[in-house]
């Protein structure tokens, strides 16, 4: 049976136990809501180590938009229920407070000072579209990975951007393996997240222009083109790169129903490549 806890002190001492009794630990964080997306991040993870953990938390530090902190879907027991059938041994969650006990101001707000900075992988894009955005996600990663030290930890595809600054915070002495796993869709090609639910049946299919415009750029990209806006997957600029391109990721951010929707498609891969 999954352990469930609710505070980031105890999870951190099962981690330690874990890792004292088990070559490997796996660590998938997430934000709750799950569906088959984060769910196949936990089979890759329970297939590439010994144990795996998972955390649930709804990261205040992250959002821009107070209404999109405040819809966002939480269920606990329900992500553990989801969690225990992927093969996950622990799932955990907690409050900003307990995350950052010394840290939180009087409003509930973190400090600055302990705040941490995303790095190069964080400036254009998502990072000028989303002020602190970033940062946030930098801060509780961090946090996240002190807690569980794991071997290996694992994210989706889809958040491109996203892994470039967690690939750069696990640079650190002892940080962890990252895993980046491509993204999982819906039948009609969507890309799954956790929105996803709050849109309407006309919202679902009208979302589905993203990954039709994807393709259609990744056609054009195929065929020659090479004047659209895209940037180098491995060499991140803040602006659009200048010259040819070898090998270019295309990105979109999209609302529907009011809803904030990415996706990307790397262009250069052949057929069946992330």
């Amino acid at each position: 049976m999954i352990a469930k806890l609710d505070d980031p002190a105890r999870a951190g001492a099962w981690c330690t136990e874990a890792r004292s009794r088990h070559a490997s630990l796996g660590f998938v964080p997430t934000m709750g809501a799950l569906h088959e997306g984060h769910l196949a991040l936990v089979r890759r993870a329970v297939a590439e180590n010994d144990r795996v953990c998972a955390s649930v938390f709804v990261n205040p530090l992250q959002f821009n938009e107070r209404r999109d902190y405040e819809l966002y879907p939480r269920d606990f027991d329900a992500d553990a229920r989801l969690l225990e059938s992927a093969g996950c041994a622990m799932a955990f969650t907690g409050t900003l407070e307990s995350f950052f006990p010394r840290d939180v101001t009087a409003d509930g707000t973190l400090a600055p000072g302990a705040m941490r900075d995303p790095g190069p992988h964080a400036l254009g894009l998502e990072g000028d579209l989303r002020p602190g955005h970033f940062a946030g996600v930098a801060t509780i990663v961090a946090r996240l990975f002190d807690i569980v030290q794991p071997t290996r930890a694992y994210f989706g595809a889809k958040d491109f951007q996203q892994t470039l600054v967690v690939r750069d915070l696990a640079k650190r002495p002892n940080g962890p393996e990252i895993r980046v796993c491509p993204t999982v869709r819906e039948p009609s090609g969507l890309a799954r997240s956790s929105r996803n639910e709050r849109l309407s049946p006309a919202g679902r299919d009208n979302a589905t222009a993203i990954v039709r415009a994807l393709e259609s750029v990744r056609e054009r990209w195929r065929a020659g083109a090479r004047d659209a806006p895209l940037r180098d997957p491995e060499r991140w600029t803040r602006e659009e790169p200048s010259g040819t391109l070898v090998r270019a990721v295309a990105l979109v951010a999209a609302r529907v129903d009011g809803v904030r929707l990415i996706d990307n498609m790397r262009l250069d891969a052949r057929d069946g490549e992330a």
